[in-house]
């Protein structure tokens, strides 16, 4: 089978890997649609490990089923979980799952940006969700990036009453966009360095959009009637957005941090002083997404509550992997950029 190894953001190549053998409890994985995250181009991260074939966001029909596989048959239209979670630890009990050190060291074999993909007999049990037939493969590529926001926004609820700020405007923050106007979010505002993507914000649902060109704080007052904001969902892991962030919220208000900065990466906190100490500030994160996750992602596809595929901006084949890599690390007039593994 045809697969696109990693060797850095500049160096993808179309190389021929054997198709997985499946055991007794697995299944094999026709791969027809991948997405490239923007997690797949963090260099810091994944160019230690290379080469390796990356890919989570998937969209495909089994191929093949071991012989002790009840629940599917081939032919079944599917996505999966990459990572899986055992249900049964602490952190799983604690509703942590994506803590859970089973969730991180479960995977696709060899990857998403293959042809076939053999899931484990944990993939089969938990992490494969099925497709409805009103969701394409094109749309099905979204549902593990809107898991993870369905996951943070579970964290940090939208009420029907709240000013929702964006700090980031990429696919994810869009997403993001999204999920809190299908929230009832009162009003949106939207953030970025790109006109393209606050162009692309303003679209997907944002009341109002701007540069970070002025402080932060004095644009979120003038955009939302003199109040800061109740959510501030930081999509960036640029420690100069992230510590401007902490000043855009409102007492008792709430600073998701969604996106990692590079490993070396410090910034400087508001002054933990007795004005900041009266704020009543929620600081928290969120990370991944587990399969209950995915399972919400799909329903709010299919019953297009969200709709993911207007964010499609690039559909190259699988032979032109490296060509999606260099739009997505450029993060230039790209949003999504889709494979097709049939080309």
């Amino acid at each position: 089978m045809r697969a696109a190894v990693y060797y850095s953001n500049r160096d993808v190549r179309l190389e021929d890997r054997p198709v997985p053998a499946i055991g007794p409890d697995e299944l094999l994985l026709r791969i027809e649609r991948s997405g490239i995250c923007g997690s797949d181009v963090m260099e810091w991260y994944r160019r230690r490990r290379a080469p390796l074939v990356l890919g989570h966001e998937v969209a495909g029909t089994v191929a093949a089923c071991g012989v002790n596989v009840r629940r599917y048959r081939a032919g079944d239209r599917v996505t999966a979980a990459h990572h899986v979670p055992c249900n049964t630890c602490r952190y799983c009990r604690r509703g942590h799952h994506t803590m859970c050190h089973t969730l991180h060291t479960t995977n696709f074999d060899p990857g998403g940006f293959a042809e076939y993909a053999r899931l484990s007999a944990i993939h089969v049990d938990r992490g494969v969700v099925p497709l409805p037939n009103d969701v394409t493969a094109e749309q099905a590529v979204f549902v593990e990036p809107l898991a993870c926001v369905v996951r943070a926004q579970h964290a940090a609820p939208v009420r029907d009453d709240d000013t929702v700020f964006v700090v980031g405007s990429g696919i994810i923050g869009l997403l993001h966009v999204k999920a809190a106007r299908a929230a009832g979010a009162r009003r949106i505002l939207a953030t970025d360095l790109s006109d393209y993507r606050l162009a692309a914000a303003a679209r997907f649902g944002a009341d109002a959009v701007f540069r970070p060109d002025a402080g932060l704080a004095t644009q979120v007052r003038e955009a939302n009637a003199g109040r800061l904001a109740d959510l501030v969902i930081v999509c960036t892991g640029a420690a100069s957005a992230i510590a401007a962030s902490l000043a855009c919220a409102e007492p008792g208000g709430t600073v998701m941090l969604f996106a990692p900065a590079g490993p070396d990466a410090s910034f400087p906190a508001v002054a933990f002083n007795e004005t900041f100490f009266r704020t009543d500030l929620t600081v928290t994160t969120s990370y991944g997404a587990a399969p209950a996750d995915y399972a919400e992602a799909v329903d709010l596809i299919s019953r297009r509550r969200i709709q993911v595929e207007d964010m499609i901006t690039h559909r190259l084949g699988l032979s032109e992997a490296a060509t999606g890599f260099r739009l997505v690390a450029e993060a230039g007039e790209s949003i999504k950029v889709i494979l097709d593994h049939a080309r």
